[in-house]
Parts: structure tokens; C-alpha cells; sequence
């Protein structure tokens, strides 16, 4: 086995997508991970997520869980863009946004946990506080837990990480605002949805609905543009309040989809971000996923980035013989400029996503119109398909067992 006894002990911070994949593959490597999650249980709903192209489904393969993902997949079909008395306008096609296969965040979440639990520690309803490293590892005090040390800290705690603004300063100095915000939450399947969806434009602001779990429920989603906001990111109220005040008279279904929103278990607010660094980790802490490389949600390439960046970090952790500094060089090297085409996939897109003017709306609608008999379609779709597959998966020494 590659590793050693001295960097054997990791704490990940985050049990979303990123933090269960990375806890596998170290375990799958020899060494020992605990995953801490402020929230109080694992997180359920969220929005779909989607995995492209051969190099992401060689990871879930090798992790045993590609059929499982499959199981679960959304099979969603198109989508209809519609109109204020809800006749469809056009058609959006489900290549362009569902990928090869397409899940919902919290049934991914659920499979990685399941897959991971008994052999590694979670402690949820917890959170990192402080940090203090020295040449021999990492005392972390924790919210509520009492302190215990460790050999790395590795940040997969996404967007607003804890763990990148304990050691790599504010998040004001790496968050790049693409803006947009949206919002997402689970309510009934009112409209009869059938593994398809419906939104609605207006300048600025996109609703829209669409079927979840074969049919059983269905997600309300919002998307509007705005310079960045000031507020409590852990007030969901005042998120809803925000929210409720910006759609305000704008037509369709959507004072129906707002009345729902006051009951619904699971809401989701947040601006469209990418996150931007020069290094992923300093001395024992290294970042992951959204935390060190956010493309943002605009670019499809999120979570398919997570588990290929969680894998790397892993293996060349452990090619490294568990000496952090080569290994997190190395995960850097492998990676960078993969992310930066991943990257790339979101910027831009934000116009396209949300006309910020009747016009640009237009243009925009006669394009899905003509998206069906226009001879580049199949180009974008295998144009994102390249960007997920355009990095080597290296072999990395057989791993141990769990």
C-alpha cells in the first residue's frame, strides 16, 4: 500500500457530491476519511445534475455505481418553452441540458453516502470553526464536537467552502458573480408533468416547472438576474422573501409556484457563481469540487468535475506515498487544465439562459424553434461531451479493500 501512517488521517469537510466520492477513493486507498456536514442529516431534493461523456461514467464505473446512478436516472425528455397563457412556443431539447445521464442531486448524494457509510465517519449537524496547522498536522475545532487533530483537511464543502475562507482568505476574493441567481425547491406535480418540463420568460427573470422521481413530484425552478445581493445565507425566510418580491406579477403558473414555496421542505437559493484560484491547497489543506473550481451550474459540468477531481486527489495522494505536497501538486497539475474547460462551459451563458431584454428573448426563442432542423445541434451536444471526456484517467495502484 502506497500510504504511510503520518498522512493517513483526513477530515473532509462537506457530504454533498465531492466530499462521499473523495471519502471513497482515499478509503479505497488505505487511508482513514472523516466527512463533517453542518447540516443535520444528509440533504435530500436540489436540482437535477448530470454526468457526460466516457471519462465521467469510467469513474462511476469504478466505483461501483453506475448502475445504481441509472437506476435513478430522471429519464427527462424536452422541455416546452411557453407563454404567459401557457401555449408552447418552443421546444428546448433535453441533449442540450441533461447530458448522458441526468439524477437529482440528493438521489446521487444518497448513493455515494449509502456507498461509503460503514467505512467512514460522518458527523453531521457540524461544522469546522478553526484551524490551526503545524508541522505535523491539523487541530480542528469544531461548532459542537470537541477538537481532534488530524493529518489533511480537504475543503468539499462547494461554493461558500468554510474550510477554502479558513485558509485561503475571503470569499469576495475568489467568487466570480455571473449574474444570476436562482432558486429551487420540490412541490406536487400539479400540472401532470410527464417526465418533461415547462418554462416561462419574462426580461430578466426565467420559471419554470418540471417532473421529478418518475413523475411522483415535481421541482419548481427560478432563475433572475442581479448584481450580487446582501443576505443571511443561512435565513431561509428572507431568501423566500427575496424571491417572492422579484417574481412578483410576472404571469404563468407563478403565483402558484411562490404560494408552494412557503411549505416546501427543501429550498434552494443562491447566486450562479465559478470560483477561481491559483492553488487548490495550501501546506495540509487542499480544496475540491465547487470549493476549489466551481464552473457554476450554467456549465453542466459540476458534479461530473467533483467526482473526476475527487478521484484524481485520491489516486495521486496515494502515487505520492501520502507526501501531501507532491500529491496536492500533482492533483493540481492532472487537473487544471481540464477544469478550465469545464470552466469555460459557463461563461456566457448566463444571456442565453436569461434574456435580459425582449429582443435578446426573441432571439433566443426562434433558436430553439429552429433547433430541431439546424445542422450544428449534435454539434453542441458532442462539443460538451469532449469537454467532460478531455482529460486522461490515469491508472492508479490497485487499492486496497474497504
Amino acid at each position: 500500500m502506497a500510504t504511510t501512517p503520518a498522512n493517513a488521517n483526513i477530515l473532509i469537510s462537506g457530504a454533498s457530491i465531492a466530499g462521499p466520492a473523495l471519502a471513497y477513493w482515499l478509503r479505497r486507498h488505505g487511508f482513514t476519511p472523516t466527512v463533517v456536514e453542518r447540516a443535520p442529516a444528509l440533504r435530500d431534493g436540489g436540482y437535477a445534475v448530470d454526468f457526460r461523456g466516457d471519462v465521467h461514467l469510467a469513474v462511476l464505473r469504478r466505483m461501483g455505481i453506475l448502475a445504481d446512478v441509472e437506476r435513478e436516472r430522471t429519464n427527462m425528455g424536452d422541455m416546452a418553452q411557453v407563454n404567459a397563457a401557457g401555449k408552447k412556443v418552443a421546444t428546448i431539447p433535453s441533449g442540450l441540458f441533461s447530458g448522458d445521464i441526468e439524477i437529482l442531486r440528493g438521489d446521487l448524494a444518497r448513493i455515494l453516502y449509502d456507498t461509503t457509510k460503514d467505512h467512514t465517519e460522518y458527523l453531521f449537524d457540524d461544522s469546522i470553526a478553526a484551524m490551526t496547522e503545524d508541522a505535523d498536522g491539523v487541530e480542528v475545532t469544531f461548532e459542537r464536537a470537541a477538537s481532534r487533530r488530524f493529518d489533511l483537511v480537504v475543503g468539499a464543502d462547494g461554493l461558500h467552502s468554510t474550510v477554502r475562507a479558513l485558509a485561503f482568505g475571503p470569499e469576495r476574493d475568489h467568487v466570480e458573480h455571473l449574474g444570476l441567481y436562482c432558486a429551487i425547491y420540490t412541490i406536487d406535480n400539479y400540472l401532470g408533468l410527464d417526465h418533461t418540463g415547462r418554462t416561462y420568460g419574462v426580461p430578466g427573470k426565467v420559471v419554470g416547472v418540471y417532473s421529478a422521481r418518475r413523475n411522483t413530484e415535481a421541482k419548481a425552478m427560478f432563475y433572475f438576474g442581479s448584481p450580487p445581493l446582501t443576505y443571511d445565507r443561512h435565513d431561509v425566510e428572507q431568501q423566500k422573501k427575496i424571491l417572492a418580491e422579484t417574481f412578483d406579477a410576472v404571469g404563468w403558473e407563478t403565483p402558484g409556484l411562490l404560494d408552494a414555496m412557503w411549505d416546501a421542505p427543501d429550498f434552494y437559493f443562491d447566486s450562479i457563481s465559478q470560483v477561481h484560484l491559483d492553488t487548490w491547497s495550501r501546506g495540509r489543506v487542499a480544496l475540491l469540487g465547487d470549493a476549489a473550481y466551481s464552473p457554476s451550474p450554467l456549465s453542466g459540468m459540476g458534479t461530473g468535475l467533483a467526482v473526476v477531481g475527487a478521484y484524481v486527489l485520491a489516486g495521486e495522494l496515494a502515487a505520492a506515498g501520502a507526501d501531501h505536497r507532491a500529491g496536492f501538486a500533482r492533483y493540481q497539475e492532472a487537473m487544471r487544465d481540464y477544469v478550465a474547460g469545464c470552466q469555460k462551459m459557463g461563461q456566457g451563458v448566463a444571456g442565453w439562459m436569461v434574456p435580459s431584454s425582449r429582443l435578446m428573448a426573441w432571439f433566443v426563442k426562434q433558436n430553439y424553434r429552429l433547433m430541431p432542423y439546424i445542422p450544428w445541434k449534435g454539434l453542441m451536444v458532442r462539443g460538451a461531451r469532449r469537454t467532460a471526456s478531455a482529460i486522461t484517467l490515469k491508472a492508479y495502484a490497485a487499492p486496497g479493500q474497504p
